[in-house]
C-alpha cells in the first residue's frame, strides 16, 4: 500500500479515481468484463473523479453509470484510509486517456448491493461491459488485468473483512 503520493518515471500525473466493492447479499463481489478488453479479465466497478467532485460521489456516479444501479440501491459500509495505486504497461502510457496519465490513484469504497440482479443493467449510455457476474472474493486478485492484480490485493485486505 502507497500511502503518499508518488511519481512516475514518465513525469506524468496518476488520474484521481474511485473503485467499488459492491457485495451482494451472499457476499459475492460484482464483476464486469469490459468491453474494450482483449483480455478474459474482469474487473471491479471504477472510474475517474470529475473536477469538483468528491470520492464518495464520484464512486457512486460511476456505479451507476457502469451497471445501472443507482445510489438507493447500495450501502457505503467501508472505505480505504489511503489512496491507492496502478501504472499503466509501458505500452499503455501516451495512448489511454489521451496520454494524459500513467495510471491511477484510487479511494476504493465498499458497498452492500440492496437490490436485486435484474436491477443490474449494463446496457447504460456509455457502455463499458460486455458481461459481468457475481465472484468470490478470493477470486478477484486472477481475474484482473496484471497491472491492477496488487492493488487489488490491496484493497480486498483492506475492504473485504
Amino acid at each position: 500500500m502507497t500511502t503518499t503520493p508518488r511519481a512516475h518515471p514518465s513525469g506524468l500525473p496518476y488520474r484521481p479515481g474511485v473503485g467499488v466493492l459492491l457485495f451482494n447479499d451472499e457476499g459475492k463481489v460484482f464483476v464486469g468484463q469490459r468491453l474494450d478488453s482483449k483480455l478474459e479479465a474482469w474487473q471491479m466497478p471504477q472510474g475517474g473523479i470529475d473536477d469538483g467532485e468528491d470520492a464518495q460521489t464520484a464512486a457512486l456516479r460511476e456505479l451507476e453509470e457502469e451497471t445501472g444501479i443507482p445510489s438507493h440501491f447500495v450501502e457505503i459500509i467501508g472505505e480505504t484510509p489511503e489512496w491507492h495505486y496502478y501504472d499503466l504497461p509501458e505500452d499503455m502510457i501516451g495512448t489511454v486517456w489521451k496520454g494524459r496519465y500513467c495510471g491511477q490513484r484510487q479511494k476504493w469504497f465498499a458497498m452492500r448491493f440492496l437490490g436485486s440482479d435484474r436491477d443490474v443493467a449494463i446496457e447504460t449510455e456509455h457502455p463499458e461491459f460486455k458481461a459481468w457476474r457475481w465472484a468470490t472474493v478470493d477470486t478477484l486478485v486472477d481475474m484482473a488485468v496484471p497491472f491492477k492484480r496488487q492493488l487489488y490485493a490491496d484493497v480486498i485486505g483492506i475492504l473485504a473483512r
